[in-house]
């Protein structure tokens, strides 16, 4: 199993810092989230801080920016500004050979079935043609299942599929996002053709990015997963989960 972090869990370090860091201690992956000072636009023009990638055996994934971003908007405005950050995200990883984009469904607004379909249509549309122009440039695209919220897109195994599918993506399946909808052993089980496994713990009521074996998931279920992001935002409980994950996935309690 290929094992990797969110670089939140190091967010004080600079980049350079971080890559070395992972490569110490063992680390296969760093995901980086195209957030505040690595907002795509603002990354590529210090572009030179990723070249310490071709110094390590570390492969680098990319998680878009979502903060105020909804491809899944009725307002014109909000769905082109977040198209035109996903596709400046995909720019950014090719530039740096990033594996792959990992991105949100989106959401509805406000709650009727009017809004639910519309939303549902331009989203859709949208991340075809956002994959599209991924693998165009060397670039796999990846859609994310969510947790719990009726505003929220791809909460259940069905309609996630159906993105992946309609889309032409990859599917990053989020473990603990899938516990919050009592689904795990259906997300895992999933017809459907896998990025990696994004990976924290909760209680199964909220997303709560708990170290693994905090909460209340059955880490057992994850035997045999092939690439895992552990999403905790803290670098020495994300070490303490990686040994977790790798006992209890691959060796059993």
């Amino acid at each position: 199993m290929k094992v990797g972090f969110t670089a939140l869990a190091l967010f004080d370090l600079s980049f350079d810092k971080i890559v070395e860091r992972a490569y110490a201690d063992g680390f296969d992956v760093v995901e980086l989230l195209c957030e505040g000072p690595y907002l795509p636009r603002y990354a590529r023009k210090n572009i030179a801080q990723f070249e310490i990638l071709s110094q390590y055996n570390i492969e680098l994934t990319i998680h878009s920016p979502t903060v105020d971003l909804n491809p899944a908007s009725v307002n014109a405005g909000i769905r082109e500004e977040t198209f035109k950050q996903l596709n400046e995200t995909v720019d950014l990883a090719a530039s740096i050979d990033a594996s792959t984009v990992t991105t949100h469904p989106g959401y509805v607004k406000r709650i009727s079935e009017r809004l639910t379909i519309r939303s549902l249509e331009v989203a859709l549309h949208g991340l075809e043609k956002w994959a599209e122009y991924a693998k165009d440039v060397g670039i796999e695209p990846a859609i994310e299942n969510m947790p719990r919220n009726s505003k929220y897109f791809c909460t259940d195994v069905a309609q996630h599929k159906l993105f992946v599918e309609t889309c032409g993506t990859l599917a990053t399946i989020d473990v603990g996002h899938a516990h919050t909808n009592n689904a795990v052993r259906e997300f895992l089980q999933a017809d459907v053709k896998i990025a990696y496994h994004h990976v924290s713990d909760n209680d199964g009521q909220r997303d709560q990015h708990l170290p693994i074996g905090e909460g209340t998931i059955d880490w057992e279920q994850l035997r045999g997963i092939n690439k895992a992001i552990i999403e905790v935002n803290d670098y020495e409980a994300v070490k303490e989960s990686r040994n977790e994950l790798i006992y209890m996935a691959e060796v059993g309690t």
